[in-house]
């Protein structure tokens, strides 16, 4: 094995080693929330952390076979975390101040 290939193979170690302690931490702040926010951007997260997992298998099979996936998967976790957020955004609004009846017009 050459140099640069042994460069290659500690640099994909450290980053799968990175993967693994980023989503064990990561299973950590799902179980332990404390809100619904924080899981669904844990979910996100998780979604990222697959896509450069994907990224490392890429890299050390030297393959572009994962490309499209990652695409989709990136696709798929902005699409989730968007709706997630319409629908936080949605149920965390205040209700509407209403005015009491008979006084509907312009003061």
């Amino acid at each position: 094995m050459s140099g640069p290939e042994t460069v290659d193979r500690v640099l994909l170690t450290a980053a799968v080693v990175v993967l693994v302690v980023a989503g064990m931490l990561l299973l950590v702040r799902i179980w332990r929330g404390p809100s619904m926010l924080d899981r669904a951007i844990a979910l996100d997260v998780c979604a990222a952390l697959i896509i450069a997992g994907l990224g490392a298998r890429s890299a050390a099979a030297l393959d572009s076979f994962y490309f499209p996936i990652m695409l989709v998967l990136a696709f798929l976790g902005f699409t989730g975390s968007v709706g997630i957020a319409r629908f936080i955004a949605v149920r965390d609004r205040p209700p509407a101040h209403r005015r009491p009846a008979g006084k509907e017009g312009r003061e």
